[in-house]
């Protein structure tokens, strides 16, 4: 049987399944480093890596009712976050010819990044796609991607938890990166964005 990290995991468990976010934010700090390095081992990439966490755990608060209170949450966990990384190279392995493409023509793009992103029009649809985005998640997305902040940065300015930070700041950018794969110009600050890592 796996061993618990925490002492009294059966009473943070109860509470967590009545929706304390206090509970809910010590299992983030217990397990979240862990699950990231592992992560990162098998995608190769800390972007991922830290969606891949940040997914976990919002699908752990959506499902925690339903957690089996017999059984280890460490196995619950890293068991969510396993299909997670399993969904990644599913996707990576479906994408490929897009990804090919992308390396193709990344060197040129590249060159290009800095003046595309500072164009009045690029910036205009960007901040167009931020400006879709509920209040607390265009000030996380604003200054964690374009000021580059750290979660624990924002968490302190805004005065909430680093895992609400990371949780929001996944829901904010899927919103963003769907907004400007709707037009052309979009998709170009979309590629440049992968490539500098926002």
């Amino acid at each position: 049987m796996t061993a618990s990290l925490l002492p009294d995991e059966k009473e943070l468990l109860l509470r967590l399944q009545g929706g304390d976010h206090a509970a809910f934010d010590r299992f983030y700090q217990t397990y979240s480093r862990r699950i990231f390095i592992n992560a990162v081992k098998l995608v190769k990439n800390e972007d991922e890596a830290q969606d891949i966490l940040q997914e976990t755990f919002i699908r752990v608060w959506n499902s925690r009712e339903n957690i089996d209170l017999a059984k280890p949450f460490q196995s619950y966990l890293f068991t969510v976050a396993q299909n997670l990384i399993r969904d990644f190279f599913r996707k990576a392995a479906h994408n490929r010819k897009l990804e090919a493409e992308l390396i193709r023509t990344g060197t040129a793009l590249y060159d290009h990044i800095e003046s595309k992103i500072q164009d009045k029009e690029s910036a205009i649809l960007l901040q167009q796609a931020i400006a879709k985005l509920p209040l607390q998640r265009q000030r996380i997305f604003t200054l964690c991607k374009i000021e580059g902040k750290s979660y624990d940065e924002v968490a302190s300015i805004m005065g909430i938890s680093v895992s609400t930070v990371g949780n929001q700041l996944v829901k904010a950018t899927r919103t963003v990166k769907e907004y400007l794969y709707d037009t052309e110009s979009g998709m170009a600050i979309l590629a440049a964005w992968f490539l500098v890592q926002l």
